[in-house]
């Protein structure tokens, strides 16, 4: 994003046409880094985000009602001292440096001083400082002498602008054509960048692009501060990637720049929380299931432990038949085995501190303890695999999630499971049910859940004579086709099948093979886990999923 001092020159007049003479009513700080400013102009009231952090610096009008902490953090409750009932006296950039100054008559019961909120919007380094009469009250980001003698940041310290950098400063003339007298061959884009300041690279080639020869000094100047402006945001695959305060190809446009900026961090936001939650799923539910692959590799190999009991049964048996021929002292015997339909003989050991008998009746106790085990690790074993079905059939929806309900439906499982556990503050709200996935084909409404739970509502509030979808042998969502006993044309039972393998964890692309049947013949076993179920009079076809950019209808 080109948060360059281009961009700040026009988001400084967009700002100070909408605030100038307005009052500061409220100082919240939602996030460590981000403040939100709540200012009545006269004529309404809008709501100003600060924000210094190093990827969503800059500053910007929102309407989101974001929860503020219980308990403001230091930097708030200075500005809420200083700042609160503040009049806006003017917005402007600091010379040509990245730095947004708000200009602000204070009040107090006794008096009346002119303080300063500098937003330094410079990536990682951006920060919050406000001052009065180029002294420090407080900064969001404080440093030390030690840790950086050339430039304390602390209260009480004198304000010094950031070391400037060996660039050389549009608004002189003089020095802009100097440099742009001779300009060098190859990247000229580059070369502005590097050698003009308060230029982003893309800046620095929206300028050479709209550039149509003459004097290049002069066009440069020009596009810079021009006033001209017409915000947009551009768009990748559905994700938002840059906004800028010039109109690009294919750029979504914007009335001001603050909208751009807003549904630009808005839906940043949006993707991060989306990305963070899913990540955080994902790893519980891996968590979960790499623990219940080690649970049913121990049950098998202790079911591979017990695969002798039917060997030591004969032997004990063959011991039994052969008392007369043993003796107490024998560490092994070569007897004829019976069960061996050849008539070969079976070699046995011998615990030569035993008699005979005992030695028997050892290998009889090996037996029955062995038949135990597996009469014991059987259930244990269907149980765990079930488990670790439920897990998998889990991961496959967490991984097909494509938006926040998806996600938000799917923690409502996981904690309805216990397999996450709630906060105890949130524990006792109950949150709105979270429709299903709708789509229209046809005059058919096909519906699909977003989770096991969903899954079985689905399968409970449709009609018998519904059309009920799912992968063969592949985890994924279940999807209805809503009948109203009308005949199911193909291609809508093609789109449902589609819809069907877009929410699946079958990988690799191809056609993938879909069961459908009407619901009267899909029955849920008693006691089986969400999601699962049992069908009859099935069909089955091959088809692709659908594509991602499918929409639901609203």
């Amino acid at each position: 994003m080109p948060q360059d001092t281009f961009t700040l020159r026009l988001i400084a007049k967009e700002l100070n046409e909408a605030l100038r003479g307005g009052k500061i009513n409220r100082i919240n700080q939602p996030e460590k880094e981000e403040l939100a400013l709540i200012i009545y102009t006269g004529k309404r009231t809008l709501k100003l985000t600060v924000n210094a952090n190093a990827s969503d610096c800059g500053a910007y009008f929102t309407e989101d009602d974001r929860e503020n902490p219980l308990v403001a953090p230091n930097f708030c409750m200075l500005l809420r001292k200083h700042l609160s009932g503040a009049e806006i006296l003017d917005v402007s950039l600091d010379g040509f440096e990245r730095i947004l100054v708000f200009r602000l008559k204070c009040f107090s019961d006794f008096s009346e001083t002119v303080r300063e909120l500098r937003c330094e919007i410079m990536g990682k380094y951006s920060n919050l400082i406000l001052t009065e009469c180029g002294t420090i009250l407080g900064a969001l980001k404080t440093t030390s002498l030690d840790e950086n003698c050339k430039r304390a940041i602390l209260p009480g310290a004198k304000y010094v602008l950031p070391s400037p950098q060996d660039k050389t400063d549009p608004s002189d003339k003089s020095a802009l054509r100097a440099l742009l007298s001779s300009p060098p061959e190859g990247d000229l884009a580059r070369f502005l960048f590097l050698h003009v300041s308060g230029l982003a690279p893309c800046t620095a080639e929206q300028i050479l692009s709209a550039y149509r020869g003459g004097d290049l000094s002069e066009h440069v100047y020009n596009y810079i501060f021009s006033d001209e402006i017409s915000p947009c945001v551009t768009e990748k695959e559905g994700n938002v990637t840059d906004f800028f305060a010039r109109s690009v190809a294919g750029g979504i446009p914007f009335p001001t720049l603050s909208e751009a900026q807003s549904y630009f961090y808005a839906n940043r936001r949006a993707r991060k929380r989306f990305e963070g939650g899913k990540r955080r799923l994902l790893s519980a539910l891996s968590a979960l299931r790499k623990k219940q692959e080690k649970r049913l590799a121990q049950i098998r190999d202790k079911q591979r432990e017990c695969a002798s009991l039917e060997e030591n049964r004969i032997k004990g048996e063959l011991l039994t038949a052969n008392l007369y021929a043993l003796r107490r002292g024998m560490k092994s015997c070569e007897v004829c085995n019976y069960y061996d339909e050849e008539g070969g003989t079976l070699k046995i050991s011998l615990d030569e501190t035993l008699s005979p008998s005992q030695n028997a009746q050892n290998y009889f106790k090996r037996y029955r303890k062995q038949k135990r085990a597996l009469e014991i690790l059987a259930p244990q074993e269907r149980a765990t695999d079930a488990e670790l079905e439920y897990t998998l059939s889990l991961i496959a929806a967490c991984e097909a999630a494509s938006e926040e309900e998806d996600l938000r439906s799917l923690e409502e499982e996981l904690l309805a499971a216990q397999i996450l556990s709630a906060p105890k503050e949130k524990a006792r709200k109950k949150s709105p049910e979270i429709p299903f996935r709708v789509y229209e084909k046809d005059g058919f409404t096909v519906r699909a859940g977003r989770n096991n739970l969903q899954n079985d509502r689905l399968i409970r509030t449709s009609a018998p004579g519904d059309i009920w979808l799912h992968t063969q042998k592949y985890h994924s969502c279940h999807v209805v086709i809503e009948t109203k006993g009308r005949k199911t044309p193909e291609h809508v039972l093609l789109f449902a099948a589609g819809l069907c393998a877009r929410y699946s964890d079958a990988k690799g692309g191809g056609k993938v093979p879909v069961d459908y049947c009407e619901i009267k013949h899909v029955k849920k076993p008693p006691k089986a886990k969400a999601g699962a179920v049992i069908y009859t009079d099935y069909k089955t076809l091959l088809t692709e999923p659908l594509a991602d950019s499918l929409s639901e209808t609203k």
